[in-house]
């Protein structure tokens, strides 16, 4: 086992989180792919094909995932099932990533002694991207307990 392509792409990559990333997009995709190269290169007994496609296949996955809703966001549709009536919407949008945002709850309903708000988020300007459910938590935040996206 060869030790040392394995060690010079995490280098690499470790130096473009510490100096390069300024978004949660491109930190997911360096952590992404140095995970990836290390699992590559294990499976391919220290080689640095099995690193490189590693490391390809995992930027691939941690720049999805960075792309996922941030705790403003989060907190942003909080307040909306928290505050909003039936069918007003709230926009807004991330200035991390661009995405625009429009939750609205369209029913309120008790399950299992909570309140519960059935909600659409147009992420986008795409009409009914993501439709959901949410149950209130004793601590007041919303819990989503069913999403599905289009």
């Amino acid at each position: 086992m060869n030790p040392y392509p394995l060690k010079s792409i995490v280098v690499v990559l470790l130096a473009t989180l510490l100096f390069g990333c300024a978004t949660k997009e491109k930190t997911g995709t360096v952590v992404g792919s140095t995970t990836g190269a290390a699992a590559g290169a294990l499976i391919d007994d220290g080689g640095a094909g099995g690193a490189l496609l590693g490391a390809v296949v995992g930027g691939l996955i941690g720049r999805e995932a960075g792309e996922e809703l941030d705790q403003r966001d989060r907190r942003q549709i909080n307040q909306a099932l928290e505050y909003n009536p039936t069918g007003r919407s709230s926009s807004w949008q991330n200035p991390d990533n661009g995405r625009s945002y429009q939750v609205t709850p369209t029913e309120t309903f008790q399950s299992n002694n909570r309140p519960c708000r059935e909600f659409r988020m147009d992420v986008d300007g795409q009409r009914d991207d993501v439709r959901g459910t949410a149950c209130r938590r004793s601590d007041g935040s919303w819990e989503i307990i069913d999403r599905s996206s289009y």
